[in-house]
């Protein structure tokens, strides 16, 4: 299951959770480990594809995937790494 967009650039394949659930860091189809600052400044820079950084309710950024219709590639639902 990847969180992917067209062919060119990374895309996310695994992610890291704490304790409360929430993804605290991702794993590329590159291989590479970036921390959840460093996958939205990746985001934001569109090296990172399949996904886009939205301000949230309470003013913070986050990381989501692109809607697809598809509930199955959420980031929540990629594999544990």
């Amino acid at each position: 299951m990847n969180i992917e967009s067209g062919n060119d650039g990374e895309f996310f394949v695994a992610v890291q959770k704490n304790g409360d659930g929430d993804i605290t860091a991702f794993k590329t189809s590159a291989g590479r480990v970036l921390n959840y600052e460093q996958a939205l400044t990746e985001v934001k820079t569109g090296t990172i594809r399949g996904v886009n950084a939205f301000k949230g309710r309470d003013g913070e950024t986050y990381i989501r995937g692109d809607a697809d219709g598809d509930p199955s590639n959420n980031l929540d639902n990629l594999p544990a790494f």
